[in-house]
């Protein structure tokens, strides 16, 4: 396994000035979705806890925590449930999905949570997630465009994503596959990053890619996408493609598991995470406006 902790894998580099721009339309590719049939819609009228599985990461890897919170199962954790379904007109139903962190700053009770006594790591914040982990798939594809639109918090700790994970990660996790669509950090609005980790070995290997964003992504909504085919992917922002800063040219990644996973009939299973960052100064004081925030989700759409 990767020497570097999964999900705390050191990227600050991308984000630190290297980030690219959004091509020209000359270098476009055409619309992600152009083509392609919509297959899942998932609006967040209500949370359909049917498709959705609160709380800790899908895994028998480790506890499913990472960075400085505990994820909330569906009726919440330590008197504070940080899921719900909110009016927003800026959304295409007036709906989103509502995931908020929240500082406890007391011992907490949260099973199988290793930072219940540690002051630093005392918060609680949301993962919903198309997979259990049992090994169970509610939802999930081998290929298609994977979109979210999203607000993000500003926030000196935040760490909102939306990634995917391949469903055999979950029992038989030796080797993995996954692939961030949006990583962002609450203190740089107009900065994210995308990657695809393949971790494990044999056969280990990382790509990524940082973006600067012409809009801040904390005071309005953003589509961000990944287009999964059989051998590579490909990442958006609002439906155009992310240039590879070597290349100038819009970034693709080939999957280098992919053999493996059309052999086993696997397919990748998405995650709407709301985290916070430990790898960045705590701050010192904590001030009250930042002791609780919250991410907004106006849809999870999957295309093929």
């Amino acid at each position: 396994m990767s020497k570097l902790p999964r999900r705390t894998f050191v990227k600050a580099s991308v984000l630190a000035g290297a980030g690219v721009m959004l091509g020209g339309r000359a270098l476009a590719a055409s619309d992600p979705t152009s083509g392609r049939r919509l297959i899942f819609d998932e609006q967040f009228r209500t949370i359909d806890w049917t498709i959705w599985e609160a709380g800790r990461k899908a895994t028998t890897f480790d506890p499913g925590f990472y960075g400085n919170s505990a994820f909330a199962r569906s009726t919440g954790e330590e008197g504070f449930n940080p899921y719900a379904i909110v009016d927003d007109d800026a959304t295409a139903n007036g709906k989103a999905l509502r995931i908020s962190a929240k500082y406890i700053g007391r011992q907490m009770s949260v099973p199988h949570y290793y930072g219940n006594a540690e002051p630093q790591k005392q918060w609680i914040s949301g993962n919903l997630q198309t997979a259990r982990g049992d090994g169970t798939i509610l939802k999930g594809w081998r290929t298609g465009y994977f979109e979210t639109r999203m607000i993000f918090p500003k926030h000196p700790l935040t760490w909102p994503a939306f990634w995917l994970m391949n469903g055999r990660s979950i029992l038989f996790p030796k080797t993995s596959i996954e692939i961030d669509v949006v990583e962002q950090k609450g203190f740089e609005p107009t900065n994210y990053g995308a990657y695809l980790h393949e971790w494990g070995e044999p056969g280990e290997r990382h790509a990524e890619v940082g973006v600067r964003t012409p809009v801040d992504m904390t005071t309005q909504y953003c589509r961000y996408g990944m287009l999964v085919t059989e051998n590579e992917c490909r990442p958006y922002f609002e439906r155009e493609p992310v240039i590879d800063p070597a290349s100038g040219r819009p970034t693709v990644w080939s999957i280098g598991r992919a053999a493996e996973i059309k052999s086993n009939n696997d397919v990748f299973w998405p995650l709407v995470t709301l985290a916070l960052r430990a790898d960045v100064p705590y701050p010192d004081p904590l001030l009250p406006e930042h002791m609780e925030t919250s991410m907004r989700v106006d849809y999870v759409k999957v295309y093929a």
